[in-house]
């Protein structure tokens, strides 16, 4: 399993400067043979301003680190008490990702 992230996105509006600035949405993408492709997984809130964080940013749908300790408990066989070493404090392994990380 591969997983490409970045720790930040970029803001959807643009700052005084007509640049953008470290956002907080991002994209995920985990390839590799064991996990089923073709397939998107989260949420889409949307571009409209009342959709964005602050008005001006995407909104985090799903913490990075569900999807990590999700690949680390499916595929690599690591049990609670590994995961929390790991991760200290994140949010536990998702039931959700079944259907792109098979176990």
């Amino acid at each position: 399993v591969v997983i490409i992230l970045s720790e930040f996105g970029r803001t959807f509006r643009e700052n005084g400067n007509r640049g953008t600035d470290h956002g907080h949405g991002n994209v995920i993408w985990v390839l590799g043979g064991s996990i089923t492709g073709g397939r998107i997984y989260g949420d889409w809130p949307g571009l409209a301003p009342a959709q964005l964080y602050q008005r001006r940013d995407l909104a985090v749908m799903t913490d990075f680190r569900s999807v990590l300790a999700t690949v680390l408990e499916r595929h690599m066989r690591l049990g609670d008490r590994q995961l929390e070493a790991v991760l200290p404090g994140a949010p536990p392994a998702t039931k959700d990702l079944a259907q792109v990380i098979p176990g």
